[in-house]
């Protein structure tokens, strides 16, 4: 058994102080919430001076569903909302949680709460389910005492993102399709149905076409070599996958992906929403615009843009206006966009009208999807049709010569 001091409230509100004995955390909160006490504070005496740092440590697990993650936040906000005290909450979801995955993550941070941790840095030792920039909005709530809001604002900011990354997914799977039938169909046609035509030339005797020549090389490379391309092709997807997690060779990557016709663009806007959104929402809450910035770049996804903004931060910083400081960025931000808020800050409506913006180009970009899908459709077919079609006239051209093999 262990001795543990503790502050809570009861039914009335009224603050009273004691220790509990208890076999663990768990069960001193489980006797405590049976005196109908609510606790503030538990700590096991013997450690006054405060949890050990390895206890701080971020902690490994699995990370919680989207879902999860979005119902946890709504109703931690409405709890708060509805003034009940944030251990309260915590422990009413607790209660509520019925995956074992996301109970056990709910149930940690409700314990290093009551044990004096603030939410966001309990939050932040589940780096798996808790993303960056959701702990430095929940920071910023708890230093500005608006935490129920900034809740509100993640969830809505959440569902809004989810719903654009889904219509960017749903846009993609079209072509992806088409580009796995293509590749399918032409490993079949070069490993299964050339090599049959080949033997069959080989009988004939005589000199083959050119364009037959080359495909028949073709799949006898592939035969030969195959197994050998495909382990390259291994190979170098874990090059990259390792590369990514190299701050220069994520730089590398991303900047290769920016200039890459079409797909850049895409990505580009994409940030510029998130970071406009984001912006709007943490000015809109009450933080201050420097702090603001700071944890707006962490929702633009690409370290190049990032690093970019970074910039604008220190001008900031300075005293130069955002719209200038922005202007460091012209990948990011258009011209538009930055006359836009050069005249919102002038005029005082910055929060509302970097919202507007990001809701703005959001809809530029669905319809600049929907353009590229259906333009890709299409170029996909021709594609797919003229490879085949190549194939299967280079293999009927010696037909076509056939009485000149046979004599």
């Amino acid at each position: 058994m262990q001795t543990y001091a503790y502050k809570a409230t009861d039914a009335k509100g009224s603050m009273t102080e004691g220790s509990i004995q208890a076999t663990n955390r768990g069960a001193a909160m489980q006797q405590l919430d049976a005196l109908g006490l609510t606790p503030i504070a538990l700590v096991d005496p013997t450690d006054v001076q405060g949890k050990k740092a390895a206890d701080f440590k971020p902690k490994a697990g699995s990370r919680i569903s989207n879902a999860d993650l979005e119902r946890f936040t709504r109703e931690l906000a409405n709890l708060l909302t509805a003034g009940v005290p944030l251990s309260k909450a915590l422990q009413i979801i607790v209660r509520e949680s019925s995956r074992m995955n996301s109970n056990q993550q709910f149930r940690a941070i409700h314990d290093d709460v009551v044990g004096g941790m603030s939410l966001a840095d309990a939050m932040a030792r589940w780096p798996r389910s808790f993303s960056d920039v959701y702990v430095a909005m929940v920071h910023a709530g708890e230093t500005g005492g608006f935490l129920d809001e900034v809740l509100i604002q993640i969830a809505e900011l959440r569902n809004r993102e989810q719903e654009l990354v889904g219509r960017v997914k749903g846009a993609l799977i079209y072509p992806v399709v088409l580009a796995t039938v293509a590749s399918g169909v032409m490993i079949f046609l070069l490993t299964f149905f050339i090599p049959r035509f080949t033997s069959i030339f080989a009988d004939f005797g005589g000199q083959l076409p050119w364009l037959t020549r080359q495909i028949v090389a073709l799949s006898n490379g592939l035969l030969h070599y195959g197994l050998f391309l495909l382990i390259g092709i291994l190979l170098g997807i874990v090059g990259v996958q390792r590369a990514w997690k190299t701050d220069s060779g994520r730089r590398i990557i991303e900047n290769l992906i920016l200039k890459l016709p079409g797909v850049g663009k895409v990505i580009a806007q994409l940030a510029m929403v998130r970071f406009c959104q984001m912006l709007g929402t943490l000015l809109g809450a009450g933080v201050p615009l420097v702090n603001s910035l700071k944890v707006a770049r962490k929702a633009i996804g690409n370290q190049t843009l990032s690093d970019a903004v970074d910039q604008s931060v220190e001008q900031v910083q300075m005293g130069t206006a955002l719209a200038m400081s922005l202007k460091t960025c012209p990948t990011l931000f258009p011209q538009s966009v930055i006359e836009m808020i050069s005249v919102a800050e002038e005029s005082g409506r910055l929060d509302k009208e970097l919202v507007r913006l990001s809701e703005t180009y959001q809809k530029l970009l669905d319809r600049y999807l929907r353009m590229l899908v259906s333009l890709m459709e299409p170029l996909m077919l021709l594609i797919m049709g003229a490879i085949v079609g190549t194939v299967v006239i280079g293999m009927l051209l010696p037909v076509f010569e056939l009485q000149d093999l046979v004599q």
